[in-house]
Formats: C-alpha cells, sequence, structure tokens
C-alpha cells in the first residue's frame, strides 16, 4: 500500500490563540476524493490552511507530500505548495492578466525557467479543462464556470497529488456546479489526484457519493454509512 499523502495525528489547530479543532486524526490515500461538510465556523476552511502552511501546526504530527507541518520553515512553504493545487470560492485571477498570462505567472513564480516549456504546459491543461479557445481572453470576459475552469486549470500545472479546493461551487448555477464537481472527479480518476473539497452542497454529496469528513463540535470524524471511491 502506498503512503498516504496526508497524516494528521491528534494535531490541535488554532486561529490565533482560539483552539478551533482538537485531536485531529485521519489519513489521506493516493486518488481519495473526500468531502468536507459542516456548518460556517466549524473549522473547514481554518483546517486547509494548515494543509498549505498558511496557517502553523504546533501539536500533534501532521504530514502533507513528505513535508512534516510541525517543522516547517518559512523557506520551505513555496516548496510545499508546488505539491498542492488550490481551488478558491472567489477564484483569486489576476484581473489585469489574460486566461494565458495567469498561467504563466503561476508557473514563473514556480520555477519553469524555459518559455517553451511553459507554453507548451499551458496548452495541455487548458486543453484538458476546455478552455483553449479562450487563452487570449481577460478574466472579466469568461463566464463564472469559465473563471472556475481556469482556477483549476492553474491548480493543475505542477501535476500536483493533491487538490484542495475550498466551496469551488459557492457562486455557481447548479448546472455549473455539476459540470466543475464532474471536471474535478475526471482529474481525481485519471490522474490518481487526492482532491479535498470543501462544500455545503450536500446535492452533489447525494449526487456524487464519495468519503465525508464532517467537521464539528471541534473534532473532525469521517460519516458513518456507505461511500464509494470515485
Amino acid at each position: 500500500m502506498e503512503d498516504p499523502v496526508i497524516r494528521y495525528a491528534h494535531v490541535n489547530i488554532y486561529q490565533d490563540k482560539n483552539l478551533v479543532l482538537s485531536d485531529v486524526s485521519f489519513e489521506v490515500q493516493p486518488g481519495e476524493f473526500i468531502y468536507l461538510i459542516g456548518k460556517t465556523g466549524a473549522g473547514k476552511s481554518t483546517f486547509l490552511k494548515t494543509l498549505y502552511g498558511e496557517l502553523p501546526v504546533r501539536e500533534g504530527e501532521a504530514m502533507v507530500c513528505d513535508y512534516n507541518l510541525c517543522a516547517l520553515r518559512k523557506k520551505d512553504i513555496p516548496y510545499l505548495r508546488r505539491k498542492l493545487g488550490i481551488v478558491f470560492q472567489d477564484f483569486q485571477l489576476l484581473t489585469d492578466r489574460s486566461v494565458y498570462d495567469n498561467l504563466d505567472f503561476v508557473l514563473k513564480a514556480t520555477g519553469w525557467k524555459v518559455k517553451a516549456k511553459r507554453e507548451e504546459r499551458i496548452d495541455e491543461v487548458l486543453t484538458e479543462i476546455g478552455l483553449a479557445h479562450l487563452k487570449n481572453k481577460m478574466p472579466y470576459q469568461l463566464s463564472g464556470g469559465e473563471q472556475q475552469r481556469l482556477v483549476i486549470a492553474r491548480s493543475l500545472l505542477n501535476n500536483p497529488p493533491v487538490i484542495i479546493a475550498d466551496e469551488p461551487t459557492g457562486n455557481l448555477d447548479p448546472e455549473t456546479s455539476d459540470e466543475i464537481i464532474k471536471l474535478l472527479i475526471r482529474i481525481n480518476r485519471e490522474h490518481n489526484t487526492s482532491i479535498l473539497m470543501a462544500t455545503h452542497n450536500y446535492q452533489i454529496i447525494d449526487k456524487y457519493p464519495s468519503k465525508i469528513f464532517n467537521f464539528h463540535d471541534q473534532s473532525v470524524t469521517l460519516e458513518k454509512g456507505i461511500y464509494i471511491k470515485m
């Protein structure tokens, strides 16, 4: 069996000095698709911030893509983030740059020095997520669904073993939300990418069942019942 891509053991998670989550213990295996559910304020986004080094982990044991979060140095954070694709609800695109230039900016920032290789990779991911014909458009010229596809393309650039999606359908209509989920499922299956997706959309969970972590009462528990690996 492969080593888990994420492993937390008896982790306490704080926001400033306030305890948000207590005694968090779980593993995420390569290729798992996991929903994170819970009321607003239950700690889902705070937890996700620990995964990519936005918040420190000081108590317990936490490993993400072979990085020990408890001993994570500031200079290591950019290298950790290259192992993670991050999909935000509010897109966080560079509004003054084209689709192509948004992706090129990320590749330059993560060490891709050869322009031809950057161009090749950008064309690959845009083709995969169905935006190749829009690469010269500006973000404001895209629909909400197209902007979220661009964010997913951005998350794929460095072939990450893990994608973190924080409410990726929160600003989208039901039909577009369904398209985005099907895209994430395809990426999960074709690339064996582990996906952790925070959501309040229980219709999506019912339609595309998978493993569920429930955030409640300062804890994280695996939902009881049947789930499938997508």
